[in-house]
Order: structure tokens, then sequence, then C-alpha cells
């Protein structure tokens, strides 16, 4: 079954973690899979853009099916092989609602980490103000905060939505990238304790991007936030 499976993929990319966290999870060892260089301009190529025309990654491809947008592709899998692994989407509907809102405001998070990580690349020299890079720190320390008080409603040793579900397999790859960019641990302990919670998990660990384990110290750009 996994044969059938190809993803081109880049490290440390939380779209692509979230997949690759997802497939571990429905026991889909074995897929075909290609790392790609961001640096190099390699998720440009063409053989990224025959299979996801935007030139981004992940690039997912099951049988003749393909399912670019990282968290589609999580719910996607989930049901196409719901039998199969750990359930990921829970059963009554308070859950599936809180699943699914935790879900998908985690794509607010992953653009508000890259308006502050990635501010030099995506904004041209000429066009970088002080004030425009105070703005998206606020919005961004704003929504951690927000995270850490949703953290704060959940019991001990629990997860985003209860048991581990798809909420869980999109947020975290967010959550490990600001503590990997210098996230103070002191300030935002609840986010820290999830880390912590997390970061073992089988299919965390085997996913985890390999340029992290090689050089495990990382950035400061958050330090301050």
């Amino acid at each position: 079954m996994a044969k059938s499976i190809s993803l081109l993929w880049g490290a440390g990319s939380p779209p692509c973690w979230r997949v690759m966290i997802a497939l571990e999870e429905k026991k889909l060892q074995g897929y075909k899979h290609k790392l790609l260089s961001f640096e190099k301009g390699e998720h440009k190529s063409q053989e990224v853009l025959e299979i996801n025309p935007r030139g981004q990654l992940p690039a997912f491809k099951h049988g003749d099916n393909i399912v670019n947008e990282s968290s589609a592709a999580c719910l996607y899998l989930e049901n196409q092989f719901k039998s199969q692994g750990t359930k990921l989407i829970p059963d009554t509907a308070a859950e599936q609602a809180l699943m699914y809102q935790r879900m998908m405001e985690g794509l607010t998070l992953t653009e508000k980490l890259n308006s502050v990580i990635y501010y030099e690349w995506f904004v041209p020299e000429e066009e970088r103000h002080d004030s425009a890079v105070k703005r998206e720190k606020e919005n961004l320390a704003a929504e951690l905060k927000l995270w850490e008080s949703y953290l704060q409603n959940v019991a001990a040793g629990s997860y985003l939505a209860g048991a581990f579900s798809l909420a869980d397999v999109v947020v975290f790859p967010n959550i490990a990238y600001a503590f990997r960019f210098g996230l103070s641990v002191g300030r935002y302990p609840k986010l820290a304790k999830y880390y912590s919670l997390l970061k073992d998990r089988p299919s965390i660990k085997s996913s985890w991007p390999p340029h992290w384990l090689a050089s495990p110290q990382g950035y400061e750009v958050l330090k301050d936030l």
C-alpha cells in the first residue's frame, strides 16, 4: 500500500513534516520519498512543478491522486486508511469540532511564524521597515499567547483535542519550529510542556528534520518574543 505513495519534501518545513507524521501514524512506512533543497531552489524544479504547479513542498501523490496542501493531505490519509494505525479523527461531535478548529488555526500560526522568521527572505531590502518587523513580532506574540491559553485548558498529559489527533499532527511542527528559532521556554511554559510531551513520540522522532539532528543548536530569532 505504501509503495503507491510518493512524497517530495524539504527538511524542517512544517507542512512537509505534518504529512510525514501522518504517514508514520497511519503505519505507511516504506513510501517513496525524496529530500529536496530549498537553498538550491529544487522546490521550483520540473519534477516538483509536474506534481505541484505552485512550486512548493510537499508534493504528495497516492497512485494518481495528488494532494499538495499539507492539511488536506493529512485528512486524505486519515480518510483513506481509517482502519490502519492511529485513529486521527475523534468520534464525538464535540471532540471533532475542537480538533478541526485547532487544526485550521494551526495554519494561522504557520503564517505568523513565517512572517517573522523569514521577514528578510520575503521582503525586499528597500521595502523593509523596523516598524513592520515590530508589528509582525507583536502579532506573533499575541498568537503564541492564544495557544498558551488553549493549552491552559487542556488536562495534564493530554493533547490539543483530547487524544492525539490531526490537530497535533498539524500544530506540533509549528511549535517545534518556534523553539528551534529561540522561543523562550520561560515565557511560554504551556507550549514548552506540550513540546516536551510530543517530541519523543515515535512518529515525530522518526520524521525529525535530519539537519536538526546534525546541528542541534538552533537560532535566536524569537528569543526576545
